[in-house]
């Protein structure tokens, strides 16, 4: 009689042998349960166990592994480096921006209030806050992750075609994870879709015949023509147009700092045209420093002055020289907050009020508030800028668990208060603002 076959017995505690790594993991299930909150902590904490056995040393009392697996950044980090000259700093490589970019999403986290424990002002929600650039997602290129980075802080190459592909389809693809980036970094604007849309355009009508530099080549020489056509020249002729509207013995008055307006009032000092600028300005940004800065410089007579003084001036002003962030088919003006107070009081006293604005600003719809769409400026130094108030003082303030702080980037002028654009195809009526695709030949 054949004896019967032994079977493994195992120990109370479990299998032995190895036979544990062949059960199933027991952490999946539950972590489908768990809130996307709960497991970004457990990514965390994982992270730290393995940070702190590499280094050597325990977590939380869990004891580290004596054969622990080289990590690639340990691989990386023992692998010798080229010598560079002395002189020169390594260019920084697409992973270390990566880094970089995920380092500040971490710290900015930490500073701006999430909807789950912000105390108020829900009604501002949708505004676009100053948001802390996120971990890039997909092949996003080095120069975007630059990019995104200084665009939102409110600061502001090397592609080749796959094999096999057409550069008018491939870029196509390619330039969506750019675009998505930067969206990510701040809300897209008006003039930045227009751009985005005009760049899609050229690259849809590429020929695809040509050989891969000279497409690109083409493609860079359209964009240089946007460039110059629609911003540089644009400027020019709205800088003659404009300045041919003061008259000597004018007291211009402008609203924080726009750079088209800028190069109108140094363009008609230079012509020998004697006026004075009052310069009005507003916090928590107080943009119209660096014109009245600028203007100074150049000899201008200048008077600066906060924006709550404006009814003590606004009788000697003559004209009324204001930028625009976007202008819509309507005629409304989309500019900084406070040009809509600007140009209301200076209807009240019969001023005039030109807005100087390219037409690659242009958007074909109509707003017909600030409030449906806007962004939150960035704090800054809030407290730190009033004089009267004391650094001990500042601290608590900015601390103070009832005090709420709310800084709309933007505001809506109604056409009524204003009584042209200056373009660079003409001086517009607001009432016919919706005309500008047509002036330049084409829809936009």
């Amino acid at each position: 009689m054949a004896p019967a076959p032994s079977l493994p017995i195992h120990p109370p505690n479990g299998p032995v042998n190895g036979d544990a790594s062949k059960q199933p993991p027991q952490g999946r299930s539950s972590q489908k349960s768990m809130t996307k909150a709960e497991r970004r902590e457990l990514q965390e904490k994982q992270r730290a166990a393995k940070a702190a056995a590499k280094a050597g040393g325990p977590v939380n009392g869990a004891p580290s592994k004596q054969a622990a697996k080289p990590t690639p950044q340990a691989t990386a980090a023992a692998t010798p480096k080229r010598p560079t000259k002395s002189n020169e700093a390594p260019a920084p490589t697409a992973s270390a921006l990566r880094t970089q970019t995920a380092a500040r999403a971490r710290a900015a986290s930490v500073s701006v209030p999430t909807p789950a424990n912000a105390r108020g002002l829900r009604i501002f929600s949708h505004f676009g806050l100053p948001k802390p650039v996120s971990v890039a997602k997909g092949d996003i290129h080095p120069t975007i992750l630059r990019l995104a980075l200084q665009f939102s802080e409110f600061k502001i190459t090397d592609y080749a075609t796959p094999p096999n592909n057409t550069l008018s389809r491939h870029l196509m693809t390619y330039l969506s994870p750019q675009i998505s980036h930067l969206v990510a970094a701040r809300p897209m604007s008006v003039t930045m879709g227009n751009a985005i849309r005009q760049l899609k355009l050229e690259i849809s009508g590429s020929d695809i015949d040509l050989p891969e530099q000279d497409a690109k080549d083409a493609l860079c020489q359209k964009i240089d023509n946007y460039i110059r056509d629609r911003i540089i020249i644009a400027d020019q002729v709205i800088e003659e147009t404009a300045g041919n509207k003061i008259k000597d013995g004018d007291v211009i008055l402008t609203y924080a700092r726009s750079s088209v307006v800028q190069k109108v009032l140094l363009g008609a000092h230079a012509e020998g045209r004697q006026f004075s600028v009052i310069v009005v300005d507003s916090r928590p940004m107080l943009e119209g420093k660096r014109l009245l800065s600028v203007l100074a410089s150049a000899g201008i007579q200048c008077t600066y002055i906060l924006l709550p003084a404006l009814g003590a001036i606004i009788t000697e002003v003559t004209l009324v020289l204001v930028g625009a962030h976007s202008i819509h088919s309507n005629g409304a003006v989309y500019s900084r907050a406070g040009t809509a107070l600007v140009a209301m009081m200076a209807k009240l006293h019969s001023v005039p009020v030109v807005v100087c604005c390219e037409t690659y600003k242009y958007s074909e719809t109509v707003q017909l508030d600030s409030f449906t769409k806007n962004e939150l400026a960035p704090q800054g130094d809030l407290f730190s800028s009033f004089p009267s108030v004391k650094a001990r003082d500042s601290l608590t303030l900015e601390n103070d668990e009832h005090l709420e702080i709310l800084n709309p980037l933007y505001d809506l002028t109604p056409p009524n208060c204003i009584t042209a654009v200056v373009t660079e195809v003409g001086v517009i009526p607001p009432n016919s603002i919706g005309s500008i695709p047509v002036a330049l030949g084409r829809l936009l």
